[in-house]
């Protein structure tokens, strides 16, 4: 078993120094803003090359310098330059470069670092971004903390330098929550496992003794809830990360699905079935008080809020096939928004509220596609025998999904992003499904 390590705070564990020349200069608000894309699907732009060059220091610089560069690779904004073209190899991020070995191999904009052991045993880890345009330091922060952490810092160190440059938040100090599934296809164990954004850290939640599906991240990322199949009827749970601590939201007569959290955290939104139909419930966190929302014979499930949490998105198939509804948070008239040909199910919509992925089923295809809350501008991004479950990246700029091929093999994840520009395979030790994305770390 893989064991994540011990959370960490920018705040309590992250030590951040800010100086006038030998410090690590931030930049003003008004600089810090420009930007160079437009994020909108259909815009055209090229991806900033950078050169992430070798941290400087003891143990830890060049895992460092791998996660970052890894990191970049996977972004779609960013392209990390292969350091076999580096005529310049910095030895002393404190001294200011020359530009001209980097304008020859196109750079826009380099990385250096540093990673030592204090007295005490602590990593601390710095960075400096250089734009290579003005030859000015436009970035720089130090970081101290556990030597344990030292991924989490340079997932934190590549969200800064995604954020300065792209002027989008980053995505890269997350975590994924996921079905994990091991064994034969007609017999496989499903436990509940969460990892790292790019498939490390892995740590399993459950011990598989029960069948487990659908985990769902709180806004705050210290909670899951998930279903969890018995010898009793399907149980919604709710799940501390950190502590370990699961309690049970609620004992429900038919079968429960798709629980999910409404926006600030206290409330959960499910399916509930009894008598052949399907309806919509909340449950409030604190008094257990479930609320019905739908009330018809149609199947009504995978219901999901909206990011100010006045509508739920959710499939249903009171129209005759299974399609996209849209209706107010505390029930009412339902409004479809879903006229492609095919079936639409497991709706989520994304952090920034302009759109709305779902799965897609046509002519025996699944496919992950977005449209706007309105129902126009549906797109394609992947399709194939078995493409499921999409959930958003914070940034509402990525995706995950699995893909399972059938037969005798079995589900992996993958990422993709909002403008269907790449396609990346996330590494996990077996078979996965069901992925979450996360909120950023706090």
């Amino acid at each position: 078993m893989k064991n994540m390590i011990p959370p960490i705070t920018r705040r309590s564990a992250c030590g951040f120094l800010v100086g006038a020349t030998a410090g690590f200069a931030t930049i003003p608000g008004a600089l810090a803003q420009n930007r160079y894309f437009d994020v909108r699907p259909g815009a055209t732009f090229k991806p900033v090359p950078v050169a992430v060059t070798q941290f400087v220091g003891d143990t830890n610089a060049a895992q460092l310098t791998s996660i970052i560069i890894n990191n970049f690779s996977r972004s779609v904004f960013l392209t990390p330059l292969d350091p076999k073209t580096f005529t310049d190899h910095p030895t002393n991020p404190d001294v200011p470069l020359q530009m001209a070995s980097w304008k020859a191999i196109n750079a826009q904009y380099v990385v250096t670092g540093r990673a030592t052991h204090g007295p005490n045993g602590r990593l601390q880890t710095e960075f400096r971004l250089w734009d290579v345009t003005t030859g000015a330091q436009v970035a720089g922060q130090q970081y101290v903390t556990d030597p344990n952490n030292a991924r989490r810092v340079a997932h934190i160190i590549s969200d800064a330098i995604f954020t300065r440059i792209t002027g989008e938040k980053g995505f890269f100090d997350t975590r994924i929550a996921f079905v994990d599934e091991t064994g034969p296809a007609i017999h496989r164990r499903k436990r509940l496992a969460i990892m790292d954004q790019d498939g490390a850290n892995v740590r399993y939640l459950t011990s598989g003794d029960n069948l487990v599906l659908t985990p769902r991240f709180s806004p705050s990322s210290q909670e899951i809830t998930y279903m969890s199949f018995g010898d009793s009827e399907p149980r919604v749970l709710l799940l501390n990360i950190d502590t370990g601590q699961r309690e049970v939201v609620g004992h429900f007569s038919g079968m429960t699905f798709a629980p999910r959290f409404s926006p600030d955290g206290q409330k959960i939104i499910m399916s509930q079935s009894q008598s052949g139909a399907s309806d919509l419930y909340t449950m409030d966190l604190r008094t257990h008080t479930t609320t019905r929302l739908s009330n018809t014979a149609a199947i009504d499930t995978s219901p999901c809020y909206s990011p100010d949490g006045s509508q739920i998105v959710f499939d249903s198939d009171r129209g005759g096939s299974q399609q996209l509804y849209i209706m107010p948070a505390n029930g009412g008239t339902a409004q479809r928004i879903s006229f492609g040909d095919g079936t639409y199910s497991t709706p989520v919509w994304s952090p920034r509220g302009d759109y709305i992925a779902f799965t897609k089923q046509t002519k025996g295809m699944f496919a992950i596609g977005v449209m706007k809350p309105d129902g126009t501008g549906e797109r394609i991004l992947t399709e194939g025998f078995h493409n499921e479950g999409p959930t958003w990246a914070p940034n509402g700029l990525f995706l995950m999904f699995f893909r399972d091929p059938g037969g005798n093999s079995g589900p992996h994840i993958y990422m993709r992003d909002l403008f269907g520009r790449s396609e990346f395979l996330v590494p996990t030790p077996s078979y996965a499904s069901d992925p979450a994305w996360g909120p950023l770390l706090a």
